[in-house]
């Protein structure tokens, strides 16, 4: 991976940041690739890729996105959607060496280019995971503030609300706040999603079956894009698992299985970042039933 990208190495990449490889001594037949999202790194998908690795036995295949995982993030200084779609690309052509069938899912923004790529690479002939996928920006009522933020990315206003703070802080496995500039390179993601999802309708839906995790008192992603696609699937095709309101879990939480400390902290007497989300197992079980139910092609 970083011979193919030489702006990651292992001396730039944050410890437990890394791109990684879930695969069987004897290569399945059947892999996955999992995208992390928009400042996170492929840490955050580690427990669902060993449960596809070791339920499901899938060979699983975590990419790093574009500026990303960094020690020295640099504001995220030219980062570039092109990029993250060469990365997410990559992982699908070494998948393609050894799979005869390739799922393709991800958190958050790793989900939309999950979606882009389901649409757009034919070699994609499994299934679609999303979890918290941002196919929609939150806020507001009928989700106008989200458009208006979308909007507003897209365009040099976006500029004066950039930071100088720097990205690394007490988390070690994500950036300490969402950049301007990796927020604008969503926004552009998000319009060619859109696109895409207009070409779907019930007279042509969207080909491949879905499973779309998402809680519902998701403040980043929000849950009514989840709902807007799933009524573009072919029926019996669309499989939601939401989470109430009353669990708390926020955004990014959906996908631990353990909490998040701070760098240097001890969980016994600290208040985790990040806490696990309460139904994990749950939603793997229900993972794990989607996958047994596949209809036989």
């Amino acid at each position: 991976y970083y011979e193919r990208f030489s702006y990651f190495s292992a001396e730039t990449v944050r410890d437990e940041c890394h791109p990684r490889i879930f695969r069987h001594a004897d290569p399945s037949d059947k892999a996955i690739v999992l995208v992390h999202g928009l400042t996170d790194s492929p840490y955050f998908m580690t427990a669902i890729a060993r449960h596809f690795h070791t339920r499901l036995n899938y060979d699983v295949y975590l990419p790093l996105l574009h500026c990303h995982g960094l020690k020295t993030p640099g504001g995220m200084q030219g980062v570039d959607l092109g990029e993250w779609k060469a990365n997410v690309r990559f992982a699908i052509q070494e998948a393609d060496r050894t799979a005869s069938r390739i799922s393709v899912g991800g958190l958050s923004t790793g989900g939309a280019l999950s979606f882009y790529m389901a649409c757009t690479k034919p070699r994609i002939t499994g299934s679609l995971y999303l979890f918290s996928a941002a196919l929609d920006l939150a806020g507001g009522p009928l989700g106008l503030f989200g458009e208006f933020k979308e909007w507003v990315l897209r365009t040099p206003i976006s500029d004066i609300f950039d930071s100088d703070k720097s990205l690394i802080g007490p988390n070690p496995y994500r950036y300490d706040h969402m950049d301007i500039d990796g927020a604008r390179e969503l926004s552009r993601l998000l319009r060619e999603t859109d696109d895409l999802l207009k070409g779907f309708d019930e007279k042509t839906p969207f080909p491949k079956r879905i499973f779309a995790a998402h809680s519902r008192c998701d403040k980043t992603a929000d849950i009514q894009g989840i709902k807007d696609f799933g009524k573009k699937a072919k029926k019996g095709c669309f499989n939601p698992y939401f989470i109430p309101d009353n669990e708390g879990v926020s955004h990014a939480e959906l996908v631990l299985e353990e909490p998040i400390f701070a760098s240097g902290s001890s969980p016994d007497n600290a208040e985790p970042l990040e806490k696990a989300n309460p139904r994990f197992s749950d939603m793997m079980a229900a993972v794990s039933a989607f996958e047994k139910n596949k209809p036989e092609n």
